[in-house]
């Protein structure tokens, strides 16, 4: 099982860690805090962490295809909830 992670530099990691947990919850399940969070998405689960230096994400996922879904679906909702940060993107890496 594929494992991604991506690292998003920012001050706001724990207002878009619990902005992303809580829009996923809506329709999968997630935990979360101020600190950290999970999301049980259909094809893996991520853990999100915040720091005052930005938000890691790091997903298992079943296969190389999730990867990319897991990119896609994470960039997009950044993308919304940090339209104040334009000129930044999450920053991925696949093990």
């Amino acid at each position: 099982m594929p494992t991604t992670t991506g690292f998003y530099e920012t001050e706001n990691g724990s207002k878009y860690l619990q902005q992303l947990c809580k829009h996923f919850g809506h329709k999968v399940e997630t935990s979360f805090d101020p600190h950290k969070g999970w999301v049980a998405f259909e094809m893996g689960t991520a853990y999100l962490s915040a720091t005052d230096g930005g938000l890691t994400v790091t997903a298992t996922v079943e296969n190389a295809k999730a990867v990319q879904v897991v990119h896609d679906v994470i960039d997009r909702h950044l993308e919304k909830f940090a339209f104040r940060e334009p000129e930044k993107t999450m920053v991925w890496t696949v093990e």
